[in-house]
């Protein structure tokens, strides 16, 4: 099916524009004012409403295969295209871990049949795969990165081997994205606490897992990249401390270490235990205010690259477990676009930022062919945001197979009205067309 999407307020590269919208044979065929067309199209009223890049998360966990208690690709992703997430990267630290070639494309398997947003998924780094990582240099096009855990996480594929390490980037020819926390800081800091306090609360977590541990590990991986001029991509950068070894001054496209920053970095902070405790629980912690302050400033200055959401649901049981116990991860792709544009909202930041950083600079960033821009050629994927309807966060409207939100109760100044992917009206008005899969996101490399 065609579309025409007329008088629509178009976000796109800097500016914001009325123009009319022509997406025909799934691209954005036609840009411009007043379209007229001769063929039979079904027709959008943009007026007073916003268009922009679908959104694309460079990193989320939806839990499939073997943990899908929590999650499955299909839960996940339908809940991101309600968000206004069209393309999403996932993570190998599912069961078994994506240690192989095979395994990893089992997972591209499960996407092609169940996928509603395009999909790209990282192969996994462990102490004893290096040949089978090194075989995807071979998929440059095909393939978004690899992933190094230099901190233990949910799966723990923790790679604590420094000639593994040495290896991984001085042979991998993609991006290579990290997890970076210093383990042994972690565990000193664990048992001391552990040693003062006996019975350790959610409030702790921050200080266990402290900047010392992300920067000590951020620190390594940046001398790595540099020694083999490796491209390097730290998720979830969550200190002040990191930001120093970031710069702003070349083009992101020419940078060969970028970062990144998560949603959940920038809205909560370390005081926000005492109300949502396990809830927030993640790694790396969220931390003391001037973190998250800081964190806007690298955000607005362009040492931090894109936006993210580290997806990471687990069951209600598993998050009120006592606090040594409960896993460690947030689900938040429903509703990242929304949470940035409350912040558009508060003056933070304009929605040509949010546009930049969580479409434009994740395609730059990456190489994805002909995605993230609202351009003639490019494969519409289009979100249209409402801001004279606001958003409501409760039980009721939340898709996450978990069934839970650290926003619940939260109202956003606005709403997802309609998503499409790869020109196919996925999304409108709380309908859904899941005939039609994502596609395998493919890199310009």
């Amino acid at each position: 099916m065609n579309y025409l999407i007329k008088d629509i307020q178009i976000v796109n590269e800097g500016k914001t524009l009325a123009f009319d919208v022509l997406i025909k044979n799934g691209i954005i065929y036609k840009l411009g004012s007043n379209i007229s067309v001769n063929e039979k199209v079904t027709e959008i009223n943009g007026e007073g409403k916003f268009l922009l890049p679908g959104v694309i998360d460079d990193q989320v966990h939806f839990r499939e295969p073997g943990l899908t208690h929590k999650a499955t690709i299909y839960s996940e992703a339908k809940a991101a295209v309600a968000g206004g997430v069209t393309s999403f990267m996932e993570m190998p630290n599912t069961v078994p871990p994506v240690f192989t070639q095979k395994l990893l494309e089992d997972k591209y398997e499960i996407a092609a049949a169940t996928s509603l947003a395009n999909y790209s998924f990282y192969m996994g780094t462990g102490n004893d795969n290096i040949e089978q990582v090194l075989r995807t240099n071979d998929k440059k096009k095909d393939v978004c990165g690899v992933k190094v855990f230099m901190g233990s996480s949910t799966g723990n594929l923790l790679v604590d081997n420094p000639l593994v390490l040495e290896k991984v980037f001085g042979g991998v020819e993609l991006l290579i994205a990290t997890h970076c926390e210093d383990e042994a800081t972690i565990k000193r800091n664990f048992e001391r606490l552990k040693t003062e306090k006996g019975t350790l609360q959610p409030s702790d977590h921050p200080i266990i897992r402290d900047e010392e541990a992300c920067f000590e590990s951020s620190f390594r991986a940046v001398q790595l990249a540099k020694k083999y001029d490796s491209r390097l991509h730290i998720l979830h950068i969550s200190t002040e401390r990191e930001l120093q070894l970031f710069s702003n001054m070349l083009p992101l496209r020419e940078k060969r270490i970028t970062a990144e920053v998560c949603v959940h970095h920038l809205h909560f902070t370390a005081e926000d235990y005492s109300r949502l405790g396990n809830l927030i629980k993640c790694n790396p912690a969220i931390k003391a205010p001037h973190n998250k302050a800081a964190l806007w400033q690298g955000l607005l200055d362009d040492r931090l690259d894109v936006i993210a959401t580290d997806h990471a649901p687990h069951t209600w049981h598993e998050k009120n477990e006592p606090y040594e116990k409960a896993h460690a991860g947030l689900p938040l792709i429903q509703h990242s676009l929304l949470l940035m544009l409350e912040y558009v909202k508060q003056g933070k930041l304009t929605i040509e930022k949010v546009a930049e950083k969580m479409s434009h600079a994740v395609a730059d960033c990456f190489k994805i062919d002909k995605r993230g821009y609202i351009r003639e050629g490019y494969y519409a994927d289009l979100v249209i945001a409402d801001t004279a309807e606001n958003t409501d966060v409760k039980k009721e409207n939340i898709l996450y197979k978990c069934g839970w939100s650290p926003l619940e109760g939260f109202q956003f100044p606005a709403t997802i009205t309609h998503t499409f992917v790869n020109g196919a009206l996925v999304y409108g008005n709380g309908e859904w067309d899941e005939s039609i899969k994502g596609m395998r996101i493919k890199f310009d490399r």
